[in-house]
């Protein structure tokens, strides 16, 4: 996989680098950077939700990986949940101000992920092909 000349590598400073502290990306990464979290992002990109109508959205996702999920990103100030008055009791989740910002990084790996999807299935058919004992798939 080469760049081309319309390919750039962006400067970033590794945080381990001696002199430099911490940035804390590895906390930030393990929150905004699960599967879980990402898809219900991209859920609430489009509006509020209520629970249920984000379980049915998201395939695959457990009921108790989902309330996680959300608790975690209303922790992180990521969403919003808000409990209306009604029997029974409906709560919607909502992008706080900073978790609107998110999408925009979600929608450029996701613009990158397709635009890049045929070279990576090309490079794993090939590492697949000159090493077929690995177990990694």
């Amino acid at each position: 996989m080469s760049l081309t000349h319309t390919e750039v590598t962006a400067e970033l400073e590794p945080c381990g680098a001696e002199g430099h502290a911490d940035c804390g990306i590895r906390d930030v990464l393990d929150r905004i950077g699960d599967t879980w979290s990402v898809l219900v992002v991209v859920e609430l990109a489009s509006g509020p939700r209520r629970f249920s109508e984000l379980q049915r959205a998201i395939d695959g996702v457990s009921q108790r990986m989902l309330t996680l999920t959300l608790r975690r990103l209303e922790r992180d100030g990521l969403l919003s949940r808000s409990v209306h008055a009604s029997i029974p009791p409906q709560v919607t989740y909502t992008l706080t101000g900073p978790g609107r910002s998110l999408t925009h990084l979600v929608k450029a790996l996701a613009d990158w992920s397709l635009a890049h999807r045929p070279l990576i299935a090309d490079a794993r058919a090939a590492y697949d092909a000159a090493h077929p004992a690995h177990a990694i798939r």
